[in-house]
């Protein structure tokens, strides 16, 4: 398991989540888009390893989570955000309406884009219109509540800020001009913990953030790392007051650097990609107040991703381009170990890849999943047609690759 600067909730839950074969949130159990553990498929294959598909209501994007015998996810239902539960064999447990749906705009979004997040116990769901609930596992609502009041979502495009849980809150970002807001929830109750406002002047659309944060340590205590609006911050978990933050991400103050992809972190390291998919800094977090000159480890200038997230395993970066090309970097020092590429193709990637063993998944919005072995370097396995659009995340769990589709969700084994 990776040594990360981690609290003694998510190491528990790091364990539980190996030992049971979990994915509790949207990039898994350490926020690294990847597992080490398990044999995975080299190739999806609807004739000789598609295990089971199961239809879906309508379009979504979420990627699905997993804990222990349950997939879930989030779909509209007759103009409802709804979250849906299935087994581990593609039966459908249930599905909950929690509220009426605010359709997508973008071709690759929906109203259902945050991933689900859950402890174990409970699981909780965010969506675009603004609906916040809290369900257990036989997918009856505990509370629910709309996040709305904290003013219009200003966002371009669609949500996709996914919630996250901390040792004693649930942990939701919203991002965009005039009104961002970081909060905190009684996971229990729904009661408001605390909330900061995070709002900045920038130039257009660098204030809206589609990024998730992500769980790290502060002086031995949770913090929240957040990246949005020119900056990288990090908070306690206990209150929300900012520990630290890094700035100089739009030094020439350009238009639209809206963020998309999230940060990274390998030990103590951020890496923040930006510039729509041009640029790349890592930043050693800790410190008190502006740490933008001391702790800067490196910039780069000729790679980055501008919609997929990085993805960490065995200690490195990989990065994903939109069109294709893959770069494996050193946290440390920002130099590539190796750089290659899918081939090429009019569609570009939006989901983000996953690492799985020693393989590299790649969804392409054209519903295409492309495969690499990474053990060494790049060696290109393959790539195979889902039939239909894939924008979500693929999900290893157990020797198996979950794929969630526009119209399906689908499992793949060895």
């Amino acid at each position: 398991m990776k040594k990360l600067l981690i609290t003694n909730f998510v190491i528990l839950l790091s364990i539980n989540c190996v030992l049971a074969g979990n994915w509790p949130a949207w990039r898994g159990e350490d926020a690294s888009g990847s597992t080490t553990h398990g044999n995975y498929p080299s190739e999806l294959n609807h004739k000789q390893n598609l295990l089971w598909k199961a239809p879906l209501p309508d379009k979504g994007c979420s990627t699905p989570v997993v804990w222990e015998n349950s997939v879930l996810l989030t779909s509209p239902i007759n103009g409802e955000d709804s979250v849906l539960s299935f087994s581990m064999g593609g039966e459908k447990n249930w599905q909950t309406k929690i509220g009426s749906e605010r359709k997508g705009r973008h071709l690759n979004g929906s109203g259902s884009n945050p991933s689900v997040v859950t402890d174990g116990r409970n699981l909780y769901a965010l969506f675009k219109s603004g609906n916040l609930a809290c369900l257990d596992f036989d997918g009856k609502i505990i509370w629910k509540k709309d996040l709305s009041t904290y003013g219009k979502d200003t966002l371009y495009w669609d949500f996709g800020t996914s919630p996250i849980l901390t040792s004693k809150h649930l942990i939701v970002a919203l991002m965009r001009k005039g009104n961002s807001w970081l909060l905190a929830f009684d996971p229990k109750t729904g009661a408001v913990a605390w909330e900061k406002e995070r709002n900045y002047k920038t130039p257009p659309e660098c204030d809206h953030s589609y990024a998730t944060p992500t769980l790290i340590e502060h002086k031995g205590k949770e913090a929240i790392l957040v990246w949005g609006a020119e900056r990288l911050s990090a908070h306690s978990a206990k209150d929300g007051e900012m520990h630290w933050v890094s700035t100089g991400f739009n030094p020439k103050q350009k238009k639209n650097w809206v963020v998309v992809g999230s940060q990274v972190v390998v030990g103590d390291i951020a890496i923040v990609p930006y510039g729509r998919g041009t640029h790349m800094k890592g930043v050693r977090m800790g410190g008190t107040g502006d740490i933008t000159e001391s702790n800067l480890l490196w910039t780069r200038t000729d790679t980055g991703c501008f919609v997929p997230s990085p993805a960490v395993a065995h200690g490195k970066v990989y990065v994903l381009r939109d069109r294709g090309e893959v770069h494996c970097i050193d946290p440390k020092t920002g130099k590539s170990h190796w750089e290659d590429a899918f081939p090429r193709a009019s569609s570009s990637y939006y989901g983000s890849p996953t690492v799985a063993g020693n393989k590299l998944y790649a969804p392409r919005e054209d519903g295409v999943i492309l495969i690499a072995d990474i053990s060494k370097s790049f060696k290109f396995l393959g790539e195979f047609d889902m039939g239909e659009r894939v924008i979500a995340s693929p999900v290893p769990v157990n020797d198996k690759i979950l794929i969630r589709g526009e119209k399906n969700l689908l499992c793949f084994g060895g």
